[in-house]
């Protein structure tokens, strides 16, 4: 019990010190408050769903990094989180003589991966679709459609907002953008699945375990 109760413990840790350095003096409050709206949705359905469906100690840490993927890019907004200094973009960028910043395709890889997840734990537990093939191409499509969603999100708030609506987009200049976005999402949603199906598995067993009365 009490190591549960630390595990959660430095979770919230983390998550409030990178919440509190989000916020102050974002980029652009606008964006800010448009990227790190559904950290703020999320937080309080995992804390009143904790008792009755709590989730594997795995899926809580992808959905701590989802969110911290979101924080830094409503920080500085997803053209201008500074990840060039980092070798690894730094090399793309020279070796493909790149023009853009590629944060917001992490971003989206991660809204394919983390939900994959989330969609494998929640279909599973509640016998939806049993494990195997169907499985996995019924986790892809709800991950295609909450990038398809995204994207249509995008689009109204560039209609009502207009020009204060760029850095939300995070386009770049790019007119391909949205659909590298849904891109990402089912390659983060593939390869969710196959790397972590093992671990999942493994986790999904033990909570079950925990979980019987």
């Amino acid at each position: 019990m009490a190591n549960k109760k630390t595990f959660f413990i430095s979770l919230l840790t983390i998550f409030g010190v990178v919440f509190v350095w989000s916020a102050i003096k974002p980029h652009d409050f606008f964006t800010w408050l448009l990227e790190v709206m559904p950290v703020i949705i999320a937080l309080p359905i995992l804390f009143f769903t904790y008792q009755k469906f709590p989730l594997t100690r795995l899926l809580y840490i992808l959905i701590l990094i989802h969110a911290i993927i979101l924080m830094i890019g409503g920080h500085y907004t997803y053209a201008l989180v500074p990840i060039d200094d980092l070798p690894v973009f730094s090399w793309l960028k020279e070796t493909f003589d790149l023009d853009r910043n590629y944060y917001d395709r992490i971003g989206h890889f991660a809204q394919g991966f983390v939900p994959a997840i989330i969609a494998r734990e929640i279909l599973i537990r509640n016998s939806v679709v049993e494990a195997g093939a169907w499985l996995f191409f019924v986790v892809c499509c709800i991950c295609l459609s909450i990038s398809v969603c995204y994207e249509l999100i995008e689009w109204w708030v560039a209609v009502a907002a207009g020009a204060a609506s760029e850095d939300f987009l995070g386009a770049q200049g790019d007119v391909w953008d949205a659909q590298w976005d849904m891109l990402m999402a089912l390659i983060g949603a593939i390869s969710a699945q196959i790397l972590l199906k093992n671990m999942h598995d493994k986790q999904l067993l033990n909570l079950q375990s925990q979980l019987e009365p």
